[in-house]
């Protein structure tokens, strides 16, 4: 039986993260978006802006909260990209780690479990990681 290991959440204003976007767009999505989700960013921000931009403002809740969760804040081996939240086929958000987080990460933890949400201006991002069983 797999116990808690850490808790994180974060709400976050899509407003704050539109501003940071508009102020320099291509630099902010590669800091904040792994490879992977930058696809689905630039896929949805071209259909729709505003779809676009709750994509970005719930990755960047999630990295928050899982840094939160797993004691790191954003400092080594934690980076926002690093750390990426994928769909799975189902449409259940994941965790996907890049290295060296990825190794730091197995070392010491279990699972890790995400949840996102989005209501017009405010997105939040919980995140729970298991202990090593």
């Amino acid at each position: 039986m797999s116990s808690i290991a850490g808790i994180g959440t974060d709400i976050t204003y899509v407003s704050r993260i539109q501003a940071a976007y508009e102020r320099r767009p291509e630099r902010f999505v590669q800091r904040i978006l792994g490879p992977e989700e930058q696809v689905v960013f630039a896929r949805r921000v071209e259909r729709d802006p505003r779809r676009g931009m709750r994509y970005l403002a719930t990755r960047f809740a999630a990295k928050e909260a899982f840094s939160k969760a797993v004691g790191l804040g954003m400092r080594m081996p934690m980076a926002w990209s690093r750390m990426q939240v994928l769909n799975a086929p189902s449409g259940k958000p994941t965790v996907v780690l890049a290295e060296p987080l990825a190794h730091w990460y197995n070392q010491r933890f279990g699972a890790a479990h995400v949840s996102l949400t989005d209501e017009s201006d405010l997105v939040m991002a919980f995140v729970i990681v298991e202990s090593q069983t």
